[in-house]
């Protein structure tokens, strides 16, 4: 068996759940149908999906193109046995990507990664390894949230660094995403590709109201958080105090409703 296989580095992690991410599969679907839309290889044999959660992007690449073999990869076995047992004629392996891109070997046509990578570290060396699994003439298509210094993502680093969470934050902050600007990514690749596709975009999701934006992130950006704090009270204080420090930013709309721009960076690289 490879190593990529075994993703022990993930131990330590809790539980994903599916159906909490899941509780906003619209609109956390929608860029990678757009970022799919945009990908110029007509008719690749094999595909695979890097970080495909419960599936949902997995099948937007499914139905784009029909007759390829679909791989869906995931460091969580929860998201991968929903993400089997909604969508059975896809692949789906249980792996880590830096891992698996250690490993090599230019075996797919297009590697395909929707809001995944921000997870992992130094993508100046990633980017790289994960065109590099992509055979000639075929792509790298990835989409990562853009948004780290947005207040949503600015008031969680704040609340664990205040006096009254020090106890469960003792260094000031909680894993965090890891994400860069265009340029970056560009300077990245351009060595390594043939072409280079680069757009940023900023959706403007219509919730109906702060308390969703709170349970947006319960299911992604405030796992690390929410991991951190041992206590199931504390986790509910957390977030509570999260919401009220949020509500300033997101006012609610005459109807009742509240807008939640979300910005996002896209890149294809192709082989």
């Amino acid at each position: 068996m490879t190593s990529w296989l075994c993703p022990l580095v993930w131990a330590h992690m809790p539980a994903w759940d599916a159906q909490q991410y899941l509780k906003f599969a619209d609109e956390r679907t929608r860029p990678s149908r757009d970022l799919v839309a945009r990908i110029e290889v007509a008719q690749p044999r094999r595909v695979i999906d890097l970080g495909c959660g419960p599936g949902n992007s997995t099948q937007v690449l499914a139905e784009r193109w029909p007759e390829a073999k679909i791989t869906g990869l995931d460091s969580s076995a929860e998201m991968i046995a929903t993400a089997r047992n909604d969508h059975a004629k896809s692949h789906w392996i249980v792996a880590e990507i830096g891992a698996w891109a250690a490993v090599g070997g230019a075996d797919f046509n297009v590697v395909f990664s929707n809001a995944a990578l921000q997870w992992l570290p130094d993508h100046a060396t990633l980017l790289p390894k994960l065109l590099a699994c992509v055979e000639v003439g075929g792509a790298l298509a990835v989409q990562v949230p853009g948004n780290y210094n947005g207040p949503v993502h600015r008031l969680m680093r704040e609340l664990s660094a205040s006096p009254g969470w020090r106890r469960w934050f003792p260094s000031g902050h909680a894993r965090e995403w890891h994400s860069h600007d265009v340029s970056f990514y560009y300077d990245a690749l351009a060595p390594h590709a043939a072409r280079l596709d680069l757009w940023e975009t900023e959706y403007l999701h219509i919730l109906p109201n702060p308390e969703a934006i709170v349970e947006w992130y319960r299911g992604t950006g405030m796992r690390p958080y929410l991991q951190a704090i041992g206590e199931e009270s504390e986790r509910e204080r957390f977030a509570s105090e999260y919401l009220e420090g949020i509500r300033p930013f997101y006012p609610l709309r005459p109807d009742g409703r509240v807008l939640f721009p979300f910005r996002r960076i896209f890149l294809i690289a192709y082989r």
